[in-house]
């Protein structure tokens, strides 16, 4: 009698298999269709002031658009990361001034780019899309990329040393201590980090795809512009649209990318016993058992990665050591060219300053002392919700399932589209803007500490946490003997991002278009901002080397100090 319902249970189990190759090759060739599509648009002739209808029916298209730079902007960013993490990791003459530029980049606002790296690409396809599309893409890529940079240099660096030595003494080459040790390491903390740095990127979407430059005024089709539109003719229904269809692809992208990444990387956590709260994912389930997903895993995949797993034991030899010195001989180069290239650019930047009234370097240093205190305050509000919720939600999969999304909603959400609401509160409660961009520098900063401790609380090994449980620590004993040192590296790669972030918010927080008046409160953001509006090139560039140079103090006096703490004291060695 059993053999009928095997039957059934065989059928039902084998039709939901072809349901998944059929999706899957769907997908597959709606892939292709946007490929080609995209290169079409792309190759077409330029049109870098488009029209931007404020229609529903124009939000599919625009959706897609924005979608594609994203994409091709994150896709950017992960390589750059995994490569720029490694090599500041890995190579120690270079690390400090890595780790300096880095810094400093991730803090300059998107905008201090702009002129440079528009004019840059227009030039490269001045008669093709391509050029203002690249031109965006990258400004969304400056946006995206240092916090995943960060992320992956702080796993590197707080690898056990037992787990070192273990590759060590299996003579594993680079190859196979970076495919088996370092990024599988890396992995929770990418993932983690890729998702604000998306949401980072819808953030600054708005500016990214529209924005005047002297006397070129550059709009690309996509839900950034059409939001900056529908807000600057105060447009509500329009804007109420734009964050709907905005939400909408942020929710798909959450369901078919991040979550089944949230629970592939799962298996990378580094723990001795099983965790009975298993990270879960409906389309990683339905992929891993798809025919078309298991052929290509078998053809390529496991070639593949048996090929970069296999390789035989290292060796030093002679060729390898005459490779060695000419990679001395490469970084001695380029180390000459960097100390040809800076004076020079030293040179450029002086006499285009030279002349610059004593007035507008006061004013200059003024407006750098009241974006350095709103920074800080940002950051400080931030940490006091976001540190506890983080835990929470890392240690909980179920809460995960829920406040994941949800969060990644809010922080993607441009907050330029809802600032005008805030504003008017304000207002109304005798606030100004000085408040405001507070709130808004909050808004693009908090999400970073948020992110970074959920992924620090996740990579708790699940035995520190039941021995925890097993010796009844109190509530302060957990925090202080395990929730804090173990989410110590995470929360340090938070806060520098963080901090980043809320010098790329001051942009946008200081000095905002809203029905055809500009608003703006004394700040290094508003001046840049106003800087760009008006194509004065002096004024973005000494503003730009005041932020740096505030960051690269800050950097040296707190952030050198805390990642050498975290190196050094707070890892999982045994």
């Amino acid at each position: 009698m059993a053999f009928p319902q095997l039957g059934r249970s065989l059928m039902r189990e084998r039709s939901w298999s072809v349901l998944v190759d059929l999706l899957v090759f769907a997908a597959i060739l709606a892939g292709i269709y946007a490929v080609l599509a995209t290169v079409k648009y792309w190759m077409g002739v330029v049109t870098p002031a488009a029209h931007i209808s404020r229609s529903p029916a124009a939000l599919p298209a625009y959706a897609f658009y924005s979608l594609v730079r994203m994409a091709v902007a994150y896709v950017l960013s992960l390589v750059f990361a995994v490569a720029y993490g490694y090599i500041a990791a890995n190579n120690r003459r270079v690390e400090m001034v890595m780790i300096a530029v880095l810094d400093i980049l991730q803090s300059i606002p998107v905008l201090s780019f702009l002129p440079s790296v528009m004019l840059a690409m227009v030039a490269l396809f001045p008669t093709r899309q391509l050029g203002v599309e690249l031109g965006s893409i990258v400004l969304i890529f400056t946006g995206q990329v240092w916090n995943m940079a960060f992320s992956f240099y702080s796993s590197l660096k707080s690898i056990p040393r037992e787990l070192r030595e273990a590759a060590l003494i299996n003579r594993f080459s680079a190859t196979q201590r970076f495919v088996e040790l370092e990024l599988p390491f890396g992995t929770i903390g990418l993932v983690w980090n890729s998702i604000v740095s998306v949401a980072g990127g819808w953030f600054f979407l708005m500016a990214c795809e529209m924005f005047v430059l002297g006397n070129h005024d550059f709009r690309l089709p996509g839900l950034g512009s059409y939001l900056q539109t529908a807000s600057s003719a105060g447009d509500t229904a329009g804007i109420l649209w734009g964050l709907t269809a905005m939400i909408a692809v942020i929710v798909l992208i959450d369901q078919l990318v991040w979550r089944p990444a949230i629970a592939w990387s799962d298996k990378f956590k580094m723990e001795q016993v099983e965790s009975a709260a298993e990270v879960t994912s409906p389309i990683l389930h339905l992929l891993r058992n798809s025919d078309v997903s298991r052929w290509v895993e078998k053809r390529a995949v496991e070639p593949l990665w048996e090929r970069l797993t296999t390789s035989p034991p290292r060796v030093v030899s002679a060729p390898a050591a005459r490779k060695k010195n000419r990679g001395r001989v490469v970084g001695v180069v380029l180390l000459l060219a960097l100390a040809v290239a800076v004076p020079y650019l030293l040179v450029k930047a002086a006499l285009l300053l030279k002349g610059l009234p004593s007035a507008e370097l006061l004013a200059t240093l003024e407006a750098a002392a009241a974006s350095f205190g709103r920074v800080a305050a940002s950051l400080g509000i931030a940490s006091l919700w976001a540190i506890p919720a983080g835990v929470a939600i890392g240690f909980n999969p179920r809460l995960s399932k829920v406040a994941q999304p949800l969060a990644q909603i809010a922080a993607s959400v441009p907050a330029t589209a809802l600032f005008p609401v805030v504003l008017l509160g304000l207002v109304r409660l005798g606030g100004g803007l000085g408040v405001g961009s507070i709130i808004l520098m909050l808004l693009g900063t908090q999400w970073y500490i948020l992110f970074n401790v959920i992924a620090g609380a996740m990579a708790i090994p699940t035995e520190l946490r039941e021995a925890a449980s097993v010796f009844r620590f109190t509530r302060w004993q957990r925090w202080r003997t395990l929730i804090l040192p173990g989410i110590f590296p995470y929360l340090v790669t938070g806060l520098v991002t963080a901090s980043g972030g809320a010098w790329n918010a001051s942009i946008v927080a200081e000095y905002f278009h809203f029905q055809g008046k500009t608003m703006s409160t004394l700040g290094l953001g508003a001046q840049i901002s106003a800087a760009t509006d008006s194509g004065n090139s002096q004024l973005l560039l000494v503003s730009t080397i005041v932020m740096a140079m505030l960051v690269v103090c800050v950097n040296r006096l707190v952030w050198r100090p805390l990642y050498r703490l975290a190196g050094s004291r707070y890892r999982l060695d045994s």
